[in-house]
This record gives structure tokens, sequence and C-alpha cells, in this order.
């Protein structure tokens, strides 16, 4: 299984960013054909106690990266990619990833 992890630093305004994200990011995320599991983690701190660089990860995962690929192509994923640069464009890095077992 392979993801795609999406990691937002701090947004100046947590309570505007976090309406946009739950309320029409992550909807319209969801809909993408192929996407089996989506989840949302929000980074609290780090061990050491202090506030994270980053403010959100989410993990979008896939059975594999020819699904992902396929993914990728469809009307769902283009208004994904749209929105996510409109509202998060300069907060967030993009990472695809393969989970190993062991």
């Amino acid at each position: 299984m392979i993801k795609m992890i999406a990691l937002y630093k701090q947004p100046e305004n947590k309570e505007v960013f976090d309406e946009h994200y739950f309320n029409v990011h992550a909807p319209i995320t969801a809909k993408i054909p192929g996407l089996r599991k989506m989840k949302v983690t929000k980074i609290v701190g780090t061990p050491m106690g202090k506030e994270s660089e980053y403010y959100l990860m989410c993990e979008m995962y896939y059975d594999s990266h020819e699904a992902f690929k396929e993914a990728m192509k469809t009307d769902e994923a283009k208004a994904s990619g749209k929105d996510l640069m409109g509202f998060a464009g300069k907060l967030v890095t993009l990472m695809i990833g393969e989970e190993i077992d062991g």
C-alpha cells in the first residue's frame, strides 16, 4: 500500500484554516476514486514540549503506485489539488510513501 502524505506548516489563522480544511478541502479529497483511507493527524507539539513547526498531517492511502497514478488523473484529484494550492499552497509539503511491514 502506498500513501500520499500532506504535511502542513502552522497557518497564520488556525480557525480559518480548520474551517476550510475540514468543511471544504477534506470532503473534496475524500471523493477521489481509488482512495482507500484518509487519516488526518493534528500535530500537538514536540517531545520537548514546544510547538511544532507543523500543524497537520494527512495520509491518503492507495492500493498501489498504479492506482495512485490513475487517481491523480481524475477530475476529483484535480479539484483537490486546485483547492489545496488556493488555500494552503505555501504551507503544504506533499510526499509519497510506501508502507513497510515489520
